[in-house]
């Protein structure tokens, strides 16, 4: 009976290979964050900003970034992502050190990666049971942060690390022996990850412009609420969802129009919630909400329609099913009496679907 040889032992590659196949991941994933916030800012501030992966209703990086699990702390995710994969970079500079002996800071960059990777998965879970939609530049984001954490993983393994609480310390040691250089690294992030929470330009919120008494109002010969010009030389009709993204834009962008020139634009707004309970053209669950929206306008004539309109655009800008609690506020002239049974009609009333069917 013979015995079965010893497996040889792994001749790991070059450290200098595992370092800088780390550092271009790393600078794929700040590409990638830089394109996503590039285009979070163009789906909000420019009306005709279509995306590359914007190919489908279940996948499509618009929708991702309409959605409010965009931003975190009052700044889009993809700021974070460059503020983020910018840390990891720094800290990664200290791995090339001949004092660094191909060991020292991939502990802290393995931690870094876990976290990267945790928060990647809650944004995968997300995007598939909350948002309904995926985004190939995210995808991207995920498969960064796991390749991240696999090679800072395996680095470890190959060059024979301490545990990982001693090597975790020796790290901290290791970057507090360059008090100059690591102090000033964590001043500049923390720094910068402040004035973000704190001063990063909301450009996602719209205000609503107010409306005066003295603008005209009135209701066209099919019931349709209109502002501005009695006699008008340009005439805008508006077919709205509360609950549609694009919807708001171009609202706010006509608006912004008539505003300019209200003696000659008339403005008439028409309801089209794309709710698949009284819309026949929506044949599955989609901007479920908008049409008790729409019925809660459809009791306030004239320039309410309009302020419910601006102001709905406002507060739901991503929810897609808002509550009684949230409606109430938006407009104190409505009474109990009419909120009352408006709400108790189940399924909004086999009537509703009259009020909103096409043509």
């Amino acid at each position: 009976m013979t015995r079965l040889k010893n497996k040889k032992p792994v001749n790991p590659l070059a450290f200098s290979y595992y370092f800088f196949a780390v550092v271009l991941i790393a600078i794929v994933g700040l590409g990638d964050a830089v394109y996503l916030a590039i285009s979070h800012y163009q789906v909000y501030m420019d009306i005709g900003y279509q995306s590359f992966c914007a190919i489908s209703r279940s996948l499509n990086c618009d929708t991702v970034s309409q959605s409010r699990w965009a931003i975190l702390l009052n700044v889009p995710v993809s700021v974070w992502a460059i503020w983020g994969y910018g840390f990891f970079l720094a800290l990664l500079s200290f791995a090339w050190t001949k004092e660094a002996l191909g060991k020292r800071v991939w502990t802290i960059l393995f931690l870094v990666s876990v976290c990267f990777v945790l928060y990647s998965l809650f944004l995968a879970f997300i995007s598939t049971y909350r948002i309904k939609s995926y985004c190939i530049m995210c995808i991207l984001s995920y498969a960064v942060n796991l390749f991240l954490l696999y090679f800072s993983w395996l680095i470890r393994r190959r060059f024979h690390y301490e545990p990982i609480f001693k090597s975790f310390l020796l790290d901290v040691r290791y970057l507090l022996s360059y008090p100059k250089i690591t102090g000033g690294l964590l001043i500049i992030f923390g720094t910068i990850a402040v004035l973000l929470i704190f001063y990063f330009p909301a450009y996602w919120h719209y205000s609503p412009p107010g409306i005066s008494s003295e603008i005209v109002t009135g209701t066209t010969q099919d019931g349709h609420p209109w502002i501005g010009a009695e006699n008008p030389d340009l005439v805008i009709e508006e077919f709205s969802d509360y609950l549609c993204f694009q919807c708001k834009n171009a609202f706010f962008l006509s608006y912004g129009w008539f505003r300019r020139s209200p003696d000659k634009i008339r403005l008439v707004h028409r309801h089209f919630p794309m709710d698949h309970t009284v819309n026949p053209i929506v044949k599955e669950p989609f901007h479920v909400g908008s049409a008790r929206l729409a019925l809660f306008a459809l009791f306030l004539p004239g320039k309410k329609n309009f302020g419910i309109l601006m102001i709905s655009f406002s507060i739901f800008p991503t929810k897609q099913s808002p509550s009684i609690s949230e409606i109430l506020p938006i407009r104190q002239e409505l009474h109990w009496m009419i909120l009352i049974p408006f709400f108790r009609i189940p399924g909004y009333g086999p009537n509703f679907n009259k009020i909103f069917r096409p043509g």
